[in-house]
């Protein structure tokens, strides 16, 4: 049976390939650096492709608040995994 809202694997693929970029970055920016990892970068088309973004750059606090929200949630589920055992 063919579902109307099903989604074809082309766009799964290509929303899959977004996420990891879109996470790639936030790592890269994360670490430090504002280099994309070549290995993602070149993945599937380019929707952006003549359309000029302008580019977000985080505050080194901004990037700090992540860091220890991120860090935060880790605990929690390092804490909760570990009650459960």
């Amino acid at each position: 049976m063919i579902y109307p809202h099903a989604m074809s694997i082309e766009s799964i693929l290509a929303e899959i390939d977004a996420e990891i970029a879109r996470l790639t970055h936030v790592r890269s920016l994360l670490a430090g650096s504002s280099k994309v990892a070549s290995a993602v970068a070149g993945r599937g088309p380019n929707k952006t492709a003549g359309k000029s973004k302008k580019k977000r750059v985080l505050s080194a606090e901004a990037r700090k608040r992540i860091a220890d929200a991120q860090r935060k949630r880790w605990a929690a589920q390092r804490a909760k995994a570990k009650k459960d055992s």
